[in-house]
This record gives C-alpha cells, sequence and structure tokens, in this order.
C-alpha cells in the first residue's frame, strides 16, 4: 500500500505564501506523477497542479503565475508554493500520485490512483 502524507497548510491572510509539501511512504513504487488538487467547502475537487517525470508541469487556470509545483517524481516527493494568496484559494489540498499515465487525465481526479488524506487551507480577507 502507499501512503501520501501532505503537510504545511494553516490559516494566512489574503497576500500571504505557503509551501505545502507531499512525500509518499510504504511498498516500492514507480511514481509516474504527481498532482496537487483541493477541494473547498461543499464543492467537487479541482487540478491545481501536476509535475512529472522529465520536470513537466501542468497548472490550473485560477493558479497560473501564482502557485509553483516542484519535486522530485522518482522520490514521490512534491512541493506546492503558493504565493499571493486570495480566500478563493481556501480548500483542503490533497495530493495524488500515479503508476501510470494516460494521456488526457493529467487534470482529472481519475488520473491518479493514490490519495493523500489532506491539509487545510485558509485564506482570510
Amino acid at each position: 500500500q502507499v501512503q501520501l502524507v501532505e503537510s504545511g497548510g494553516g490559516v494566512v491572510q489574503a497576500g500571504d505564501s505557503l509551501r505545502l509539501s507531499c512525500a509518499a511512504s510504504g511498498r516500492t513504487f514507480r511514481s509516474r506523477r504527481m498532482g496537487w488538487f483541493r477541494q473547498p467547502p461543499g464543492k467537487e475537487r479541482e487540478f491545481v497542479a501536476a509535475i512529472a517525470r522529465g520536470g513537466y508541469t501542468f497548472y490550473g487556470d485560477s493558479v497560473k503565475g501564482r502557485f509553483f509545483i516542484s519535486g522530485d517524481v522518482a522520490k514521490s516527493t512534491a512541493h506546492l508554493q503558493m504565493d499571493n494568496l486570495i480566500p478563493e484559494d481556501s480548500a483542503v489540498y490533497y495530493c495524488a500520485t500515479t503508476e501510470t499515465i494516460i494521456t488526457g487525465l493529467t487534470r482529472q481526479v481519475s488520473g491518479y490512483d493514490y490519495w493523500g488524506q489532506g491539509t487545510e487551507v485558509t485564506v482570510s480577507s
């Protein structure tokens, strides 16, 4: 079994920054892509960012230019640097990973096999 653990969430004010981290443990597996999703209260889980082997990165439209993903996919670690936070960024943030790359699923929940428990981010105005 693979476990993902997120850290770094908290309560901040608009304009502040936060850095989330994710690390995997458990059985040995070959992560091919790691992603971050978020779920605001009462809403569906949405794509935030992803990083694939080779360093290729992907971002959701609402976070482009403010959030930056980094990490070592081969070691199943990922970080999400969130700058210039706004209240609309408030959500539970989830880390996810997959051993299988399926074209077109980078931004889809179904494109990931393993998920963390989430870390909450609250941005006050």
